[in-house]
């Protein structure tokens, strides 16, 4: 067991305490419900750090820590979606899932065709992930009729700015993997 893959296990675990503070009735819940969020997604970075820079890349983790991250932003979105339950936050989310979904099922489709790096992440990815994450944290702190509509509203910008960042990273993965398509739909 390596301290990255420790930190990833952390990061699934903290799943059901993450929807069980959610439901909590007690003052400051949302609050809560947003600290374990961050922290998740600081373990996430935290982990790949440590996992390149200490040597301790395992196929193990590189299995599990998308599983935990796609986790851990899904389960989060599906409890946004019951408390801010408009049609603009239920399009976001519905991209960001979605998404997920393409891009992990392209991802072992080119893995099964030896060509995975074809679609490794990229820097728009992980740009759309940070903005998913501060915006997970932040409508997950205010809660869907925040004191400070400004705070849900800006919160709600950088939701719309992931989905649209969701769906171009996308495409440049789509469009990665359209070459390799072509050539494996080709008559022998």
């Amino acid at each position: 067991m390596t301290i990255p893959n420790a930190l990833t296990i952390l990061r699934i675990l903290l799943i059901p305490v993450l929807v069980v503070v959610f439901y909590l009735p007690f003052k400051n819940h949302l609050l809560f419900a947003a600290g374990i969020f961050a922290f998740a997604a600081i373990t996430d970075w935290v982990d790949g750090y440590l996992a390149r820079r200490l040597g301790q890349m395992t196929a193990f983790g590189a299995f599990l820590d998308p599983v935990a991250d796609k986790l851990m932003v899904t389960i989060a979105l599906v409890l946004l979606v019951e408390r801010h339950d408009t049609l603009l936050f239920t399009l976001a989310a519905c991209v960001i899932i979605g998404r997920e979904i393409v891009v992990s099922a392209l991802r072992e489709w080119m893995a099964e065709l030896g060509e995975r790096t074809s679609v490794a992440v990229s820097y728009i990815g992980k740009v759309k992930t940070a903005f998913q994450m501060i915006a997970i944290t932040g409508l997950l702190a205010i809660g869907p009729r925040g004191d400070e509509d400004w705070q849900l509203a800006l919160c709600y910008v950088v939701l719309y700015t992931a989905a649209v960042l969701t769906l171009w990273s996308m495409v440049v993965y789509l469009k990665a993997a359209w070459v390799v398509i072509k050539e494996q739909d080709k008559p022998i």
